[in-house]
């Protein structure tokens, strides 16, 4: 087995958490505003990817496997992101829509876990969303055909000249295959950091009728 240096480094680190508490009394409850909540809290603490998560979906193998990417909004009863549909996530969403959603905001010690299914949104909201992009942002779409294999960083780089050249001085559309899903939540989680590892983990569970949801504490 390889040794590496990095590891006595990894091994020594160790950190208590005691900057807040989290409880069943003192949460929302609707996890909605309970997560608005701690995002407002994240943005106002100076964090610039406060609305960062990483999104898991598996694909036809069972292979599980993460990226992450970044919350657009709050809509549609659930979470929203966009990408190029013809992606690795896109395409594991096209057999299994199933996936999960983790934000990590360290300076809080907080987590929040959302699991669920998700949808594409409808096209005129994707219409929406690509048209506030930067003009480089929307030429950028139509260049990279995500997750496929490029020959190197030149090749990448030229082709989006190229698309620039084309597009100068017109309107960009937004290609057929980019645009937004929503993650429509069945289970949320929060997590706050607790000293000796005795954190507070509170749960959300949307009922059988999909209209309450039922709040547990879980061991840490």
């Amino acid at each position: 087995m390889n040794s590496f240096k990095i590891n006595p480094i990894i091994k020594s680190i160790r950190n208590d958490y005691d900057k807040h508490s989290l409880s069943k009394e003192s949460v929302d409850k609707n996890p909605f505003h309970q997560f608005e909540l701690w995002l407002f809290e994240a943005i106002d603490s100076g964090d610039d990817h406060a609305h960062a998560m990483a999104l898991s979906t598996v694909d036809e193998s069972l292979m599980p496997d993460g990226r992450i990417v970044l919350l657009r909004n709050v809509s549609y009863g659930g979470f929203t992101f966009f990408t190029n549909y013809e992606s690795k996530k896109g395409k594991d969403l096209e057999k299994n829509n199933k996936a999960s959603l983790l934000f990590f905001w360290t300076g809080l010690e907080r987590q929040v876990r959302i699991l669920g299914e998700i949808i594409k949104l409808p096209a005129e909201e994707s219409d929406t969303y690509f048209e506030s992009r930067p003009f480089d942002s929307k030429v950028g779409a139509w260049v990279s055909q995500q997750s496929e294999l490029v020959a190197n960083r030149s090749a990448l780089e030229k082709s989006f000249e190229e698309k620039l050249r084309s597009f100068e001085n017109k309107e960009v559309p937004r290609p057929a295959n980019w645009g937004g899903y929503v993650l429509i939540p069945s289970k949320i989680e929060f997590w706050q950091g607790r000293p000796n590892r005795l954190h507070d983990r509170i749960l959300y569970t949307l009922d059988s009728n999909k209209k309450s949801w039922k709040i547990d504490r879980l061991m840490p």
